[in-house]
């Protein structure tokens, strides 16, 4: 089972159009996220005590149907993959409108940053046991990096 959370699209996520803006789409994707890791003890706090906090590389969203004003969605956050020592994920939104069909994904992929060093780094032990018992998506792959000679 995927973590998910409900929401009521607002007017401040509308574009002129009248549809949900392309930026709504990663706010509540993070917002997702951010719950989930706070439910697991890591809220914003938490990571300022422990000097660390997720950094993004790349985000990626598919749009595939309108969202519109009110309309009930709900989002979800799946692990895609992780590296062994914990620094590196991948985690998959999906955002499906209220009749269940699917109106986006938004994939990120991410890391940990020493907000010290402003360096990257790897988690805590209980961070990474957070992300291993993420839910997994159903593409889950080790990630795994070539060594630079």
């Amino acid at each position: 089972m995927p973590y998910e959370k409900t929401f009521t699209v607002r007017w401040a996520d509308l574009d002129p159009n009248k549809h949900m803006r392309h930026s709504a789409y990663t706010d509540y994707a993070t917002q997702v996220r951010l719950e989930y890791l706070t439910e697991q003890g890591f809220s914003m706090e938490e990571f300022t005590r422990l000097g660390i906090g997720p950094v993004l590389f790349r985000e990626d969203t598919r749009f595939l149907k309108e969202i519109t004003l009110s309309e009930t969605i709900r989002v979800t956050a799946e692990l895609a993959g992780m590296n062994a020592d914990g620094s590196r994920w991948r985690i998959i939104h999906t955002i499906y409108k209220a009749d269940g069909r699917e109106a986006a994904t938004v994939t990120v992929d991410g890391a940990w940053l020493d907000l010290n060093l402003r360096k990257l780094t790897v988690p805590p032990t209980e961070l990474m046991t957070a992300f291993t018992e993420f839910p997994r998506h159903t593409s889950y792959a080790d990630i795994v990096r070539e060594r630079k000679e």
